[in-house]
Protein backbone atom coordinates (compact mmCIF):
# COMPACT_ATOMS: atom_id res chain seq x y z
CA UNK A 1 0.00 0.00 0.00
CA UNK A 2 1.03 3.45 -0.35
CA UNK A 3 0.00 7.18 1.16
CA UNK A 4 -3.60 6.34 3.14
CA UNK A 5 -5.74 8.70 2.62
CA UNK A 6 -7.36 10.14 5.94
CA UNK A 7 -10.69 12.26 5.32
CA UNK A 8 -12.48 14.91 7.99
CA UNK A 9 -15.59 13.34 9.83
CA UNK A 10 -18.20 12.67 6.93
CA UNK A 11 -21.90 12.46 7.79
CA UNK A 12 -24.46 9.76 6.06
CA UNK A 13 -24.55 12.40 2.99
CA UNK A 14 -21.14 12.88 2.96
CA UNK A 15 -20.25 9.11 2.89
CA UNK A 16 -22.65 8.24 0.11
CA UNK A 17 -21.05 11.03 -2.12
CA UNK A 18 -17.60 10.03 -1.13
CA UNK A 19 -18.78 6.13 -2.85
CA UNK A 20 -20.19 7.78 -5.96
CA UNK A 21 -16.71 9.72 -5.76
CA UNK A 22 -15.01 6.48 -6.23
CA UNK A 23 -17.09 4.99 -8.63
CA UNK A 24 -15.85 7.42 -10.98
CA UNK A 25 -12.64 6.13 -11.10
CA UNK A 26 -13.51 2.20 -10.84
CA UNK A 27 -12.41 0.42 -13.68
CA UNK A 28 -11.95 -3.55 -14.52
CA UNK A 29 -9.21 -4.91 -11.90
CA UNK A 30 -10.32 -3.42 -9.05
CA UNK A 31 -10.93 -4.48 -5.76
CA UNK A 32 -12.50 -2.11 -3.00
CA UNK A 33 -12.81 -3.44 0.52
CA UNK A 34 -15.03 -1.72 3.27
CA UNK A 35 -13.33 -2.55 6.71
CA UNK A 36 -15.28 -1.55 10.54
CA UNK A 37 -17.83 -2.30 12.60
CA UNK A 38 -21.78 -2.94 12.24
CA UNK A 39 -23.04 0.68 11.41
CA UNK A 40 -20.35 1.88 10.67
CA UNK A 41 -21.54 2.91 7.34
CA UNK A 42 -20.22 0.41 5.29
CA UNK A 43 -23.88 -0.42 3.44
CA UNK A 44 -24.21 3.18 3.57
CA UNK A 45 -21.20 3.43 0.92
CA UNK A 46 -21.37 0.15 -0.81
CA UNK A 47 -25.14 0.98 -2.02
CA UNK A 48 -24.37 4.44 -2.92
CA UNK A 49 -21.66 3.30 -5.08
CA UNK A 50 -23.84 0.45 -7.06
CA UNK A 51 -26.46 2.98 -7.53
CA UNK A 52 -24.44 5.49 -8.97
CA UNK A 53 -22.54 2.25 -11.28
CA UNK A 54 -26.45 1.72 -11.97
CA UNK A 55 -27.21 4.70 -12.11
CA UNK A 56 -30.36 4.82 -10.70
CA UNK A 57 -30.73 6.17 -7.23
CA UNK A 58 -34.02 4.16 -6.53
CA UNK A 59 -32.56 1.02 -7.43
CA UNK A 60 -33.17 -2.02 -4.95
CA UNK A 61 -29.52 -2.88 -3.67
CA UNK A 62 -30.06 -5.76 -1.62
CA UNK A 63 -27.78 -6.98 0.97
CA UNK A 64 -25.34 -10.35 0.53
CA UNK A 65 -25.01 -10.82 3.80
CA UNK A 66 -27.03 -14.53 2.88
CA UNK A 67 -26.32 -14.82 -0.91
CA UNK A 68 -22.35 -13.76 0.15
CA UNK A 69 -22.15 -12.25 -3.29
CA UNK A 70 -24.40 -9.97 -5.60
CA UNK A 71 -24.09 -9.81 -9.22
CA UNK A 72 -24.37 -6.32 -11.49
CA UNK A 73 -23.87 -5.78 -15.33
CA UNK A 74 -23.89 -1.85 -15.29
CA UNK A 75 -23.91 0.86 -18.06
CA UNK A 76 -19.78 1.13 -17.42
CA UNK A 77 -18.54 -1.95 -15.48
CA UNK A 78 -19.50 -5.01 -14.04
CA UNK A 79 -19.47 -5.37 -10.27
CA UNK A 80 -19.60 -7.63 -8.16
CA UNK A 81 -20.52 -7.10 -4.31
CA UNK A 82 -19.41 -9.61 -1.78
CA UNK A 83 -20.57 -9.64 1.89
CA UNK A 84 -17.77 -12.08 4.10
CA UNK A 85 -19.28 -12.03 7.22
CA UNK A 86 -20.53 -15.00 7.87
CA UNK A 87 -17.70 -17.03 6.47
CA UNK A 88 -15.58 -18.86 9.02
CA UNK A 89 -12.17 -19.17 7.31
CA UNK A 90 -10.53 -17.50 4.39
CA UNK A 91 -10.85 -20.58 2.31
CA UNK A 92 -14.59 -20.27 1.56
CA UNK A 93 -13.77 -16.85 0.28
CA UNK A 94 -11.81 -18.51 -2.38
CA UNK A 95 -14.41 -20.33 -3.17
CA UNK A 96 -16.78 -17.45 -4.13
CA UNK A 97 -14.97 -16.40 -7.47
CA UNK A 98 -14.04 -13.08 -6.45
CA UNK A 99 -10.44 -13.31 -8.28
CA UNK A 100 -12.69 -14.13 -11.56
CA UNK A 101 -14.55 -11.47 -11.18
CA UNK A 102 -11.72 -9.10 -10.87
CA UNK A 103 -10.46 -10.10 -13.85
CA UNK A 104 -12.93 -8.77 -16.13
CA UNK A 105 -14.94 -6.15 -13.80
CA UNK A 106 -14.71 -4.78 -10.61
CA UNK A 107 -15.49 -6.01 -6.59
CA UNK A 108 -16.86 -4.39 -3.96
CA UNK A 109 -15.84 -6.48 -0.27
CA UNK A 110 -17.76 -6.19 2.75
CA UNK A 111 -15.81 -7.64 5.87
CA UNK A 112 -12.59 -8.30 4.45
CA UNK A 113 -10.87 -9.77 6.92
CA UNK A 114 -12.60 -12.77 6.97
CA UNK A 115 -11.22 -13.70 3.08
CA UNK A 116 -7.82 -13.74 1.72
CA UNK A 117 -5.32 -12.01 0.18
CA UNK A 118 -7.50 -9.61 -2.64
CA UNK A 119 -4.20 -8.33 -3.95
CA UNK A 120 -3.61 -11.27 -5.77
CA UNK A 121 -7.74 -10.91 -7.30
CA UNK A 122 -6.73 -6.94 -8.55
CA UNK A 123 -5.92 -3.59 -7.49
CA UNK A 124 -7.14 -2.83 -3.77
CA UNK A 125 -8.66 0.32 -2.49
CA UNK A 126 -9.27 -0.36 1.30
CA UNK A 127 -11.07 1.54 3.17
CA UNK A 128 -11.51 1.52 7.12
CA UNK A 129 -15.33 3.20 8.84
CA UNK A 130 -14.99 4.06 12.72
CA UNK A 131 -17.50 5.95 14.21
CA UNK A 132 -16.78 9.36 16.01
CA UNK A 133 -16.90 8.75 20.00
CA UNK A 134 -18.47 12.10 20.39
CA UNK A 135 -21.14 12.21 17.56
CA UNK A 136 -22.43 8.45 16.73
CA UNK A 137 -23.75 10.51 13.60
CA UNK A 138 -20.00 10.95 11.83
CA UNK A 139 -17.77 8.70 10.82
CA UNK A 140 -13.86 8.59 9.88
CA UNK A 141 -12.47 7.22 7.09
CA UNK A 142 -9.36 6.04 5.86
CA UNK A 143 -8.94 5.39 2.20
CA UNK A 144 -5.51 3.11 1.39
CA UNK A 145 -4.65 2.58 -1.91
CA UNK A 146 -2.51 -0.09 -4.11
CA UNK A 147 -0.13 1.07 -6.44
CA UNK A 148 -2.59 1.66 -9.45
CA UNK A 149 -4.97 3.38 -7.17
CA UNK A 150 -2.60 6.25 -6.01
CA UNK A 151 -3.07 8.50 -8.55
CA UNK A 152 -6.43 7.69 -8.63
CA UNK A 153 -6.95 8.41 -4.69
CA UNK A 154 -4.97 11.25 -5.33
CA UNK A 155 -7.96 12.64 -7.67
CA UNK A 156 -10.34 11.57 -5.40
CA UNK A 157 -8.79 13.51 -2.70
CA UNK A 158 -8.55 16.88 -4.93
CA UNK A 159 -12.47 16.37 -5.97
CA UNK A 160 -13.66 15.95 -2.18
CA UNK A 161 -11.70 19.20 -1.24
CA UNK A 162 -13.03 21.06 -3.98
CA UNK A 163 -16.58 20.01 -4.03
CA UNK A 164 -16.74 20.60 0.50
CA UNK A 165 -15.39 24.46 -0.62
CA UNK A 166 -17.84 25.14 -3.52
CA UNK A 167 -21.24 22.60 -3.27
CA UNK A 168 -23.07 24.95 -0.92
CA UNK A 169 -22.36 28.42 -3.06
CA UNK A 170 -24.06 26.44 -5.55
CA UNK A 171 -26.79 25.15 -3.99
CA UNK A 172 -25.42 21.72 -4.54
CA UNK A 173 -24.65 20.87 -0.52
CA UNK A 174 -26.30 17.59 -0.86
CA UNK A 175 -26.39 16.97 -4.31
CA UNK A 176 -25.84 12.96 -5.66
CA UNK A 177 -22.77 12.38 -8.45
CA UNK A 178 -23.11 10.71 -11.99
CA UNK A 179 -20.75 9.75 -13.97
CA UNK A 180 -21.03 11.46 -18.00
CA UNK A 181 -19.66 9.46 -21.00
CA UNK A 182 -16.62 11.17 -21.78
CA UNK A 183 -14.86 12.01 -24.81
CA UNK A 184 -11.94 10.30 -26.28
CA UNK A 185 -9.35 12.56 -24.06
CA UNK A 186 -8.05 11.78 -20.90
CA UNK A 187 -10.77 14.36 -19.17
CA UNK A 188 -13.70 12.87 -17.46
CA UNK A 189 -16.98 14.60 -16.28
CA UNK A 190 -19.79 13.72 -13.77
CA UNK A 191 -23.40 15.55 -13.25
CA UNK A 192 -23.87 16.92 -9.77
CA UNK A 193 -27.96 17.33 -9.31
CA UNK A 194 -29.66 18.31 -5.90
CA UNK A 195 -33.31 19.02 -6.41
CA UNK A 196 -33.91 21.01 -9.62
CA UNK A 197 -30.20 22.53 -9.40
CA UNK A 198 -27.48 20.92 -11.44
CA UNK A 199 -24.13 21.55 -12.50
CA UNK A 200 -21.14 19.97 -14.10
CA UNK A 201 -18.01 18.65 -12.77
CA UNK A 202 -14.85 18.54 -15.29
CA UNK A 203 -12.19 16.47 -13.77
CA UNK A 204 -9.22 17.37 -16.08
CA UNK A 205 -5.48 17.05 -14.72
CA UNK A 206 -2.79 18.41 -15.91
CA UNK A 207 -1.50 16.41 -18.49
CA UNK A 208 2.41 15.30 -18.68
CA UNK A 209 4.13 15.96 -21.75
CA UNK A 210 4.74 12.67 -24.01
CA UNK A 211 7.86 11.38 -25.90
CA UNK A 212 9.27 14.06 -28.13
CA UNK A 213 8.15 12.92 -31.68
CA UNK A 214 10.19 16.26 -33.54
CA UNK A 215 12.57 18.68 -32.54
CA UNK A 216 12.42 17.33 -29.00
CA UNK A 217 8.72 18.03 -28.49
CA UNK A 218 5.94 16.05 -27.91
CA UNK A 219 2.61 15.56 -29.95
CA UNK A 220 0.77 17.55 -27.83
CA UNK A 221 2.93 20.51 -27.75
CA UNK A 222 3.61 20.97 -31.65
CA UNK A 223 -0.11 20.44 -32.38
CA UNK A 224 -1.09 23.17 -29.38
CA UNK A 225 -2.88 21.07 -26.81
CA UNK A 226 -4.52 22.45 -24.18
CA UNK A 227 -2.67 20.96 -21.08
CA UNK A 228 -4.57 22.23 -18.17
CA UNK A 229 -7.86 24.33 -17.96
CA UNK A 230 -6.75 27.88 -18.01
CA UNK A 231 -7.52 27.75 -22.27
CA UNK A 232 -11.21 26.27 -21.40
CA UNK A 233 -11.60 29.26 -18.52
CA UNK A 234 -10.33 31.53 -21.19
CA UNK A 235 -12.21 30.45 -24.43
CA UNK A 236 -15.43 30.27 -22.50
CA UNK A 237 -15.07 33.64 -21.55
CA UNK A 238 -14.02 35.09 -25.15
CA UNK A 239 -17.69 33.11 -26.28
CA UNK A 240 -19.95 33.75 -23.58
CA UNK A 241 -18.67 37.68 -24.32
CA UNK A 242 -20.02 37.52 -27.95
CA UNK A 243 -23.28 36.58 -27.00
CA UNK A 244 -22.46 32.80 -27.50
CA UNK A 245 -23.41 29.93 -25.37
CA UNK A 246 -20.56 28.43 -23.88
CA UNK A 247 -21.00 27.35 -19.55
CA UNK A 248 -20.62 29.62 -16.97
CA UNK A 249 -17.72 28.62 -14.94
CA UNK A 250 -19.19 28.04 -11.59
CA UNK A 251 -16.38 27.31 -9.42
CA UNK A 252 -12.22 26.68 -10.73
CA UNK A 253 -9.78 25.08 -9.26
CA UNK A 254 -7.17 25.93 -12.01
CA UNK A 255 -3.62 24.54 -10.54
CA UNK A 256 -5.74 21.31 -9.74
CA UNK A 257 -7.69 21.06 -13.01
CA UNK A 258 -11.00 21.39 -11.53
CA UNK A 259 -13.93 23.18 -12.69
CA UNK A 260 -17.41 23.81 -12.04
CA UNK A 261 -19.42 24.69 -15.18
CA UNK A 262 -23.48 25.28 -16.07
CA UNK A 263 -25.07 22.12 -17.02
CA UNK A 264 -26.24 22.30 -20.51
CA UNK A 265 -28.71 19.09 -20.18
CA UNK A 266 -28.75 16.39 -22.17
CA UNK A 267 -29.80 17.88 -25.76
CA UNK A 268 -26.16 16.73 -27.65
CA UNK A 269 -27.06 17.14 -31.26
CA UNK A 270 -26.77 13.43 -31.57
CA UNK A 271 -30.00 12.80 -29.06
CA UNK A 272 -31.54 15.39 -30.61
CA UNK A 273 -31.71 13.50 -33.93
CA UNK A 274 -32.38 10.78 -32.44
CA UNK A 275 -35.53 12.08 -30.72
CA UNK A 276 -36.69 13.45 -33.93
CA UNK A 277 -34.99 16.95 -34.40
CA UNK A 278 -34.09 17.93 -38.00
CA UNK A 279 -31.07 17.71 -38.75
CA UNK A 280 -31.80 20.91 -40.95
CA UNK A 281 -32.69 23.16 -38.64
CA UNK A 282 -29.24 21.84 -35.95
CA UNK A 283 -26.78 22.13 -38.68
CA UNK A 284 -28.49 25.69 -39.62
CA UNK A 285 -28.55 27.17 -36.04
CA UNK A 286 -24.79 25.89 -35.71
CA UNK A 287 -23.75 27.55 -39.23
CA UNK A 288 -25.04 30.53 -38.01
CA UNK A 289 -23.20 30.17 -34.82
CA UNK A 290 -19.94 30.33 -37.04
CA UNK A 291 -20.98 33.33 -38.71
CA UNK A 292 -21.16 35.29 -35.26
CA UNK A 293 -17.80 33.80 -34.44
CA UNK A 294 -16.34 36.09 -37.28
CA UNK A 295 -17.34 39.04 -35.50
CA UNK A 296 -14.97 37.76 -32.49
CA UNK A 297 -11.96 40.00 -32.11
CA UNK A 298 -9.01 37.45 -31.23
CA UNK A 299 -6.88 39.03 -28.64
CA UNK A 300 -2.95 37.22 -28.23
CA UNK A 301 -4.10 36.83 -25.25
CA UNK A 302 -7.34 36.06 -23.29
CA UNK A 303 -7.49 37.19 -19.47
CA UNK A 304 -8.97 34.98 -17.40
CA UNK A 305 -9.87 35.89 -13.74
CA UNK A 306 -7.51 36.37 -10.83
CA UNK A 307 -4.97 37.69 -13.34
CA UNK A 308 -3.96 34.67 -15.55
CA UNK A 309 -4.33 34.87 -19.04
CA UNK A 310 -4.48 32.71 -21.77
CA UNK A 311 -2.10 33.04 -25.11
CA UNK A 312 -3.80 31.62 -27.91
CA UNK A 313 -1.72 29.35 -30.35
CA UNK A 314 -1.74 29.91 -34.23
CA UNK A 315 -2.47 26.97 -36.27
CA UNK A 316 0.68 27.13 -38.07
CA UNK A 317 2.58 24.67 -40.34
CA UNK A 318 4.69 22.63 -37.97
CA UNK A 319 0.74 21.57 -36.17
CA UNK A 320 -0.74 20.95 -39.46
CA UNK A 321 2.12 18.74 -40.30
CA UNK A 322 2.40 16.43 -36.99
CA UNK A 323 -1.38 15.71 -37.78
CA UNK A 324 -1.33 15.31 -41.12
CA UNK A 325 1.27 12.31 -40.46
CA UNK A 326 -1.15 10.61 -38.05
CA UNK A 327 -2.03 9.02 -40.79
CA UNK A 328 1.41 7.62 -42.08
CA UNK A 329 2.46 6.91 -38.14
CA UNK A 330 -0.78 4.96 -37.41
CA UNK A 331 -3.02 4.18 -39.80
CA UNK A 332 -0.63 2.97 -42.53
CA UNK A 333 0.91 0.45 -40.52
CA UNK A 334 -2.05 -0.86 -39.26
CA UNK A 335 -3.26 -1.35 -42.92
CA UNK A 336 -0.30 -2.57 -43.67
CA UNK A 337 1.62 -4.12 -41.00
CA UNK A 338 4.74 -1.78 -41.71
CA UNK A 339 6.02 1.63 -41.70
CA UNK A 340 4.95 3.67 -44.51
CA UNK A 341 7.87 3.63 -47.06
CA UNK A 342 10.22 6.37 -46.74
CA UNK A 343 9.50 7.76 -50.37
CA UNK A 344 5.57 7.39 -50.05
CA UNK A 345 6.24 8.98 -46.56
CA UNK A 346 8.68 12.68 -49.06
CA UNK A 347 6.23 12.70 -51.59
CA UNK A 348 2.94 13.23 -49.00
CA UNK A 349 4.42 15.88 -47.16
CA UNK A 350 5.71 17.57 -50.22
CA UNK A 351 2.36 17.43 -51.37
CA UNK A 352 1.01 18.99 -48.31
CA UNK A 353 3.94 21.60 -48.08
CA UNK A 354 2.58 23.14 -50.96
CA UNK A 355 -1.11 22.95 -49.78
CA UNK A 356 -0.26 25.00 -46.59
CA UNK A 357 1.50 27.41 -48.31
CA UNK A 358 -1.55 28.45 -49.64
CA UNK A 359 -3.92 28.09 -46.30
CA UNK A 360 -1.23 30.05 -44.22
CA UNK A 361 -1.82 33.04 -46.31
CA UNK A 362 -5.89 32.87 -45.87
CA UNK A 363 -7.18 35.50 -43.11
CA UNK A 364 -7.49 34.20 -39.56
CA UNK A 365 -9.91 34.23 -36.46
CA UNK A 366 -10.91 32.12 -34.17
CA UNK A 367 -11.51 28.72 -34.53
CA UNK A 368 -13.02 25.82 -31.80
CA UNK A 369 -11.01 22.73 -33.47
CA UNK A 370 -13.78 20.41 -32.57
CA UNK A 371 -16.67 21.80 -33.96
CA UNK A 372 -18.98 18.99 -34.66
CA UNK A 373 -21.66 16.96 -32.88
CA UNK A 374 -20.45 15.51 -29.48
CA UNK A 375 -19.69 19.12 -28.51
CA UNK A 376 -22.75 20.81 -29.45
CA UNK A 377 -25.88 21.17 -27.29
CA UNK A 378 -29.40 22.37 -28.54
CA UNK A 379 -31.11 25.12 -26.23
CA UNK A 380 -34.56 25.32 -26.98
CA UNK A 381 -35.63 27.68 -24.35
CA UNK A 382 -32.63 29.96 -25.62
CA UNK A 383 -33.10 32.19 -28.80
CA UNK A 384 -31.13 32.66 -31.73
CA UNK A 385 -26.88 31.87 -31.63
CA UNK A 386 -27.55 31.06 -27.91
CA UNK A 387 -29.51 27.89 -28.84
CA UNK A 388 -26.66 26.59 -29.78
CA UNK A 389 -24.32 25.11 -26.64
CA UNK A 390 -20.95 24.84 -27.18
CA UNK A 391 -18.50 22.21 -25.39
CA UNK A 392 -15.07 20.90 -25.96
CA UNK A 393 -13.17 24.07 -26.75
CA UNK A 394 -10.18 24.17 -25.03
CA UNK A 395 -7.37 23.56 -27.73
CA UNK A 396 -9.25 26.53 -29.99
CA UNK A 397 -6.38 28.51 -31.81
CA UNK A 398 -6.13 31.19 -34.49
CA UNK A 399 -6.71 30.47 -37.47
CA UNK A 400 -8.33 29.99 -41.06
CA UNK A 401 -12.49 29.81 -40.45
CA UNK A 402 -12.95 27.19 -43.14
CA UNK A 403 -11.72 24.61 -39.93
CA UNK A 404 -14.57 24.86 -38.04
CA UNK A 405 -17.17 24.93 -41.06
CA UNK A 406 -15.51 21.65 -42.42
CA UNK A 407 -15.78 20.08 -38.90
CA UNK A 408 -19.38 20.62 -38.86
CA UNK A 409 -20.81 20.15 -42.03
CA UNK A 410 -17.98 16.80 -42.37
CA UNK A 411 -19.35 15.62 -38.72
CA UNK A 412 -16.95 12.79 -37.95
CA UNK A 413 -19.51 10.84 -36.00
CA UNK A 414 -22.73 11.53 -38.08
CA UNK A 415 -23.57 11.69 -41.25
CA UNK A 416 -24.16 14.94 -43.31
CA UNK A 417 -25.79 14.29 -46.30
CA UNK A 418 -23.69 16.12 -49.46
CA UNK A 419 -27.06 18.22 -49.68
CA UNK A 420 -27.28 19.17 -46.63
CA UNK A 421 -23.18 20.22 -46.62
CA UNK A 422 -24.30 22.30 -50.01
CA UNK A 423 -26.59 23.98 -49.06
CA UNK A 424 -25.37 25.18 -45.64
CA UNK A 425 -21.77 25.98 -47.03
CA UNK A 426 -23.56 28.28 -49.79
CA UNK A 427 -25.81 29.86 -46.91
CA UNK A 428 -22.62 30.40 -45.03
CA UNK A 429 -20.59 32.42 -48.29
CA UNK A 430 -23.56 34.30 -48.83
CA UNK A 431 -24.04 35.49 -45.74
CA UNK A 432 -20.23 35.95 -45.28
CA UNK A 433 -20.72 38.09 -48.57
CA UNK A 434 -23.07 40.21 -47.27
CA UNK A 435 -21.23 41.52 -44.14
CA UNK A 436 -18.13 41.25 -45.39
CA UNK A 437 -17.50 42.84 -49.08
CA UNK A 438 -14.08 41.51 -49.33
CA UNK A 439 -15.11 37.94 -48.70
CA UNK A 440 -13.46 35.68 -51.29
CA UNK A 441 -15.79 32.01 -51.74
CA UNK A 442 -13.20 30.96 -54.09
CA UNK A 443 -10.75 31.18 -51.36
CA UNK A 444 -13.31 29.62 -48.81
CA UNK A 445 -13.79 27.37 -50.74
CA UNK A 446 -10.39 26.17 -51.25
CA UNK A 447 -9.70 26.80 -47.52
CA UNK A 448 -12.75 24.14 -46.99
CA UNK A 449 -11.58 21.70 -49.01
CA UNK A 450 -7.89 21.41 -48.04
CA UNK A 451 -8.78 22.10 -44.44
CA UNK A 452 -11.49 19.34 -44.64
CA UNK A 453 -8.87 16.94 -46.43
CA UNK A 454 -6.30 17.78 -43.86
CA UNK A 455 -9.10 17.06 -40.79
CA UNK A 456 -10.10 13.85 -42.52
CA UNK A 457 -6.34 12.54 -42.76
CA UNK A 458 -5.80 13.18 -39.08
CA UNK A 459 -8.92 11.92 -37.88
CA UNK A 460 -7.91 8.57 -39.71
CA UNK A 461 -4.80 8.75 -37.78
CA UNK A 462 -6.32 9.29 -34.78
CA UNK A 463 -9.21 6.60 -34.92
CA UNK A 464 -6.31 4.01 -35.67
CA UNK A 465 -4.40 5.14 -32.73
CA UNK A 466 -7.30 5.07 -30.59
CA UNK A 467 -7.84 1.80 -31.29
CA UNK A 468 -4.26 0.59 -31.65
CA UNK A 469 -2.46 1.95 -28.45
CA UNK A 470 -5.67 2.42 -26.33
CA UNK A 471 -8.11 -0.15 -27.16
CA UNK A 472 -10.71 2.16 -28.48
CA UNK A 473 -11.54 0.36 -31.37
CA UNK A 474 -15.27 2.03 -31.07
CA UNK A 475 -14.20 4.83 -33.32
CA UNK A 476 -12.82 2.04 -36.24
CA UNK A 477 -16.86 2.32 -37.18
CA UNK A 478 -16.44 6.13 -38.17
CA UNK A 479 -13.52 5.55 -40.55
CA UNK A 480 -16.06 4.79 -44.04
CA UNK A 481 -17.42 7.99 -43.03
CA UNK A 482 -14.46 9.70 -42.79
CA UNK A 483 -12.98 8.21 -46.33
CA UNK A 484 -16.37 9.36 -47.51
CA UNK A 485 -15.82 12.80 -46.68
CA UNK A 486 -12.13 12.62 -48.00
CA UNK A 487 -13.26 11.76 -51.55
CA UNK A 488 -15.39 14.84 -51.63
CA UNK A 489 -12.66 17.32 -50.28
CA UNK A 490 -10.43 15.88 -52.94
CA UNK A 491 -12.58 16.64 -55.43
CA UNK A 492 -11.59 19.99 -55.43
CA UNK A 493 -9.69 21.21 -58.67
CA UNK A 494 -6.70 22.73 -56.12
CA UNK A 495 -6.33 18.99 -54.60
CA UNK A 496 -5.05 17.24 -57.79
CA UNK A 497 -1.71 16.36 -56.41
CA UNK A 498 -3.22 14.92 -53.31
CA UNK A 499 -5.92 13.29 -54.74
CA UNK A 500 -3.52 11.34 -57.02
CA UNK A 501 -1.26 10.54 -54.06
CA UNK A 502 -4.50 9.12 -52.24
CA UNK A 503 -5.72 7.21 -55.45
CA UNK A 504 -1.98 5.48 -55.61
CA UNK A 505 -0.99 4.87 -52.05
CA UNK A 506 -4.39 4.03 -50.67
CA UNK A 507 -6.52 3.13 -53.52
CA UNK A 508 -10.30 3.27 -52.87
CA UNK A 509 -10.65 -0.43 -53.10
CA UNK A 510 -8.98 -1.17 -50.16
CA UNK A 511 -10.03 1.76 -47.41
CA UNK A 512 -12.81 -0.41 -46.54
CA UNK A 513 -10.02 -3.29 -45.44
CA UNK A 514 -10.39 -4.01 -41.33
CA UNK A 515 -6.68 -2.75 -39.77
CA UNK A 516 -4.70 -4.99 -38.79
CA UNK A 517 -4.47 -5.55 -34.92
CA UNK A 518 -2.29 -3.94 -33.02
Amino acid sequence: MTTPLDLPLLDERAVAQLAEIVALKLRPGDVVTLAGDLGAGKTTFARALIRALIGDREAEVPSPTFSLVQHYATPRIDLVHADLYRLSDSDEAAELGLGDAARTGAVLVEWPERGSDFSTYGEVLAITFADEPTDRTLRRLTLSPSATWDERLGRIAAIVGFLSGHLDLAGLKDARIDYLQGDASPRSYARLTSGDRSAILMDSPRQPDGPPIHDGLPYSRIAHLAEDVLPFVAIAGLLRDAGLSAPCILAADLDAGLLLIEDFGSGVFGSELERGQSQDVLWAAATDVLLAMRRIAVPEAVPVAGGRSHILPTYDRRAMTVETELLLDWYWPALHGAPAPTDVRARFNEIWDALFDEILRLPRGLVLRDYHSPNLMWLPACRGIAQVGILDFQDAMSGPWAYDVVSLLQDARLDVSPELETRLFDHYCAAATSAEPDFDRAAFSFAYAALGAQRNTKILGIFARLARRDGKTQYLRHIPRIWGYLARDLRHPGLANLAAWYDQNLPAAGRAQPLLPA
